[in-house]
């Protein structure tokens, strides 16, 4: 079966939590689109980002390495992150690659492009614009912090975020992949770092709240400090309505499973404690909660466990195509 009778489901997000999500879910019988945040400024993709003048690389990495199909050494390879080195150190072998495919190609989506059939994807890859784009928050007390990576550092409560500058276009493919979109999935991931600069960027987010595909939402399992403290899933729904100005989800998935003390005790130091699933106040908001034992866990870092999501919504969309 050729990728043009596959259903098709575009994933909106950054971060950890969309590489992991795309782990399980390329194991089913779907036509994948991953669209990615460019706003990262942190670490090896900030530093690259600043001196080669390219979008960061960080995020899009990991969603190629998530669907790449190649030996598992050519992947850890590609994820190989040096730590000796003046100028090396702290900079992953992928981001290089897809630096220097960028300067070759002149254009960092070709760039995008021309890895994923080196790294054989399963599925397309779409950074959210073929350009850096800034993150800002204006605070609740008015204050604006610039920068992705400083925004969750600020000590303060964010009201809103927004992209600079003013004249950022996503591809013409990406609005073409969320029109004819059979399932678009949001998250897991940062709320106000990894899911809303995508959203945020023009078109992208009418798009998506015009399309007629179904729209699930995958919360986060834990809060974040400096994003998210407190934050209820309602809280999570309400925000990206608040930014978007419209109404899109239709489905929420959340987590049902007991967090392990020890596990609780271990996020509590960085401030960040189980999200609170309101599930009245989500039924209230109009969506269909689905609720299950979703989390695993990664040396005591807790993650979705990719397989049972994937799952979750390939019987989502099998319902949505029966």
């Amino acid at each position: 079966m050729g990728t043009e009778q596959l259903p098709k489901v575009v994933i909106i997000g950054g971060g950890t939590g969309l590489s992991v999500l795309l782990r399980g879910l390329k194991q089913f019988p779907v036509d994948i689109t991953a669209i990615v945040t460019v706003a990262d400024d942190g670490g090896s993709s900030g530093r690259l980002r600043d001196e080669l003048n390219i979008p960061p690389p960080g995020d899009i990495r990991n969603v190629l390495a998530a669907l790449s199909d190649v030996e598992p050494l050519v992947e850890e390879l590609f994820q190989h992150r040096f730590n000796k080195g003046n100028n090396l150190t702290g900079h992953s072998l992928g981001n290089l690659i897809l630096a220097a495919m960028t300067t070759i190609t002149g254009d960092f989506v070709h760039a995008i492009k021309e890895m994923s059939t080196v790294l054989n994807v399963r599925g397309k890859v779409l950074p959210a614009a073929n350009m850096s784009v800034i993150l800002n928050a204006e605070m609740e007390d008015g204050t604006i912090v610039s920068g992705e990576s400083k925004i969750p550092f600020s000590g303060k409560k964010i009201k809103r975020v927004f992209l600079s500058p003013q004249n950022i276009e996503p591809l013409p493919e990406t609005i073409e992949v969320i029109r004819k979109a059979d399932l678009i999935v949001i998250g897991p991931g940062s709320l106000y770092t990894s899911i809303l600069p995508n959203l945020l960027v023009p078109k992208i987010g009418e798009e998506v709240c015009k399309a007629k595909a179904k729209k699930v939402y995958i919360c986060n399992v834990m809060t974040q400090a400096g994003e998210t403290l407190n934050y209820s899933a309602s809280d999570h729904v309400k925000a990206l309505y608040d930014h978007m100005k419209c109404t899109f989800i239709n489905t929420i998935l959340v987590n049902e499973e007991e967090i392990p003390d020890h596990i609780k005790l271990l996020y509590e130091e960085e401030l960040a404690k189980p999200v609170h699933y309101d599930i009245e106040a989500l039924k209230r908001l109009g969506l269909e909660v689905i609720t299950d034992k979703i989390v695993c866990y990664d040396n005591s870092v807790i993650r979705h466990d990719t397989n049972k999501v994937a799952k979750l919504l390939y019987g989502i969309l099998q319902q949505e195509l029966s």
